[in-house]
């Protein structure tokens, strides 16, 4: 008798949990709300660790012993779980099932109805679209089939928060059910509810060391609250949920960690600034009592784009219904992390000149410089495969023909002199008695017109690795030379990915923020090390699938079909 393959139960049927990040490189991660740095004494407990400690089954009773001590509570009113998503993970399997329904406030943490729905649970969804939380609308709810009513405060993603109030009001109306009072960014609050949460009789208090404590990595979170419901999710999870390292710096990290240290307050600091900002840029932003900014606007996916082309990380759901018009931006805590978070915000929304390469991007030179590349490589007796020549500039430190011709040349075994290189190249470019120069092949990209409207509102500069004369000569020949208030070329310094032919592009225009618009990974990355905004281009040649993914991975924020469509994401 044949048999179908396994299959997994047909209820599960939602998508791995996944953060949908831009592909561009980023070194400022906003996106995740994780805290400060750990400090040395992390080091320093971890390198004090018994080897014994890390060959047993860890036990996490002292440390659930000093949580009592530090709240009041006795040992088995404590569990300490791996991260603050196990433990609401065990309070659904616990509490929930088919007839027993989480009531979810949302938008809220998107776990909390993942791990619901693991339970075969119902899930009643209540609007939270205010800073505070919707008690009345959640009240009105409630029923007999309510078996836990979420309170995630400060919420997260937004910002928003409860009240003891909302607490005591909850748990009246509602004494058959469980609260889950999710405070894992208590410490950035107004008022820390944990002390209210445990004098409600039917509440379970979930913290985390993630985010004030800066120990996401170590996986050390905490549940409290009456000993037989912490019994019931120790029935319901794996028996040693955090290792013996974890539990030692989470311990050490613990013991008289100030509830308003300065890191604290600078987030707060922080969060004040950021939303004003936001707010001056036309976003929609309510107050949050998180370490981050929650803001909606039409531009929320441009925003994420735009700042990962600038190396920096920001969180956006553009697959989410309740949340494609919404960002949230962590505060680093960080003066100089914050003034690069500053400045870039200010970049994307307010550019002060426009920079274009011009290969590729203004100029078509797929039957001039590209065809003068493949014939001086035969004419040194080598061979140009086909996307060779792409190859080269996407390794990058490419920028200059001359040499991705000597690159080409050396693959194959053939070394020229540089010299030799430039002049065969030259006499095809430029033409001679015998034939024509390849420069009159070359024509404009795009419309004229709308760079002439690009130019009224903009600074616009040319920043290329050609020499003046070709680059003077293009922009002369395509009458568009008068747009331009800097033209940088090979002669003003080094190549890109340099940044200094942009920083010499926005000197020159007078400015210090700008938008680059290039066709390759050296015209990136020389934006980004310049805190220009790079967007990138697929060239006329080069093949739209391959090359779209690349500039994308090598940091543009956005990959145009043309640089007209710049119109379409100005401001």
């Amino acid at each position: 008798m044949s048999r179908s393959a396994p299959s997994p139960v047909p209820w599960l049927t939602a998508p791995p949990y996944r953060v949908p990040r831009h592909p561009a490189p980023v070194s400022l991660r906003l996106d995740g709300n994780e805290g400060q740095p750990p400090s040395a004494r992390v080091a320093e407990v971890l390198e004090a660790i018994d080897p014994e400690a890390i060959r047993r089954y860890p036990s996490a009773a002292a440390l659930e012993a000093r949580l009592a001590e530090e709240y009041g509570l006795e040992s088995d009113q404590v569990l300490v779980t791996a991260g603050g998503d196990d433990a609401l993970q065990r309070m659904c399997r616990a509490f929930l099932s088919e007839d027993r329904a989480l009531l979810l406030p949302e938008p809220t943490f998107g776990m909390i109805r993942r791990f619901a729905e693991w339970s075969r649970a119902p899930v009643v969804s209540v609007p939270w679209t205010a800073p505070e939380y919707p008690i009345d609308e959640v009240l009105t709810a409630v029923d007999d089939g309510t078996a836990v009513i979420a309170v995630v405060t400060p919420n997260n993603p937004t910002g928003g928060y409860a009240t003891a109030a909302d607490l005591r009001r909850l748990s009246e109306a509602a004494p058959g059910a469980m609260l889950m009072v999710d405070c894992a960014y208590t410490e950035f609050a107004d008022h820390d509810l944990t002390a209210a949460a445990l004098a409600v009789p039917n509440a379970l208090v979930f913290r985390t060391t993630s985010k004030a404590l800066g120990l996401a990595g170590l996986r050390v979170g905490y549940v409290m609250g009456a000993a037989p419901w912490i019994a019931a999710l120790r029935q319901v999870g794996l028996p040693y949920p955090v290792s013996a390292p974890s539990l030692a710096v989470a311990e050490a990290c613990l013991s008289g960690a100030p509830q308003n240290s300065d890191y604290v307050q600078r987030v707060i600091s922080e969060r004040r600034t950021l939303r004003d900002t936001l707010l001056r840029f036309g976003c929609r932003v309510d107050p949050s009592q998180g370490n981050f900014v929650f803001a909606r606007t039409q531009r929320a996916l441009w925003w994420r784009d735009a700042l990962a082309g600038l190396g920096i990380g920001i969180r956006a759901w553009p697959d989410d219904p309740l949340l494609g018009d919404a960002m949230r931006i962590t505060c680093p805590g960080d003066a100089d992390q914050f003034d690069r978070l500053d400045a870039a915000l200010e970049t994307v929304a307010a550019p002060a000149a426009v920079l274009f390469d011009i290969d590729g991007v203004l100029a078509d030179v797929s039957r001039s410089y590209r065809q003068a590349i493949e014939e001086t490589v035969r004419a040194f007796g080598g061979v140009v495969a086909p996307g060779a020549i792409d190859a080269v500039k996407r390794a990058g430190d490419a920028n200059n023909d001359w040499r991705v011709t000597q690159i080409l040349l050396a693959q194959q075994g053939l070394e020229v002199a540089f010299d030799a290189i430039r002049r065969v190249f030259d006499d095809l470019y430029w033409g001679s008695s015998e034939a024509p120069g390849l420069w009159r092949l070359e024509r404009f990209i795009g419309d004229r017109a709308a760079l002439e409207r690009l130019a009224t509102r903009y600074p616009l500069a040319a920043v290329t690795g050609r020499p003046r004369r070709d680059a003077e000569q293009f922009l002369a020949r395509t009458e568009t030379r008068r747009l331009f208030g800097a033209v940088v070329t090979m002669e003003d310094g080094p190549a890109k990915p340099s940044p200094v032919p942009v920083q010499l592009a926005l000197q020159r225009l007078g400015v210090t923020s700008a938008w680059l618009v290039g066709d390759t990974r050296d015209d990136l990355e020389a934006a980004r090390s310049a805190g220009v905004l790079p967007l990138g281009v697929v060239a006329p040649q080069a093949d739209p699938v391959s090359t779209r993914q690349h500039l994308l991975d090598v940091g543009a924020a956005r990959v145009l079909d043309t640089w007209m469509d710049l119109e379409g994401l100005l401001p």
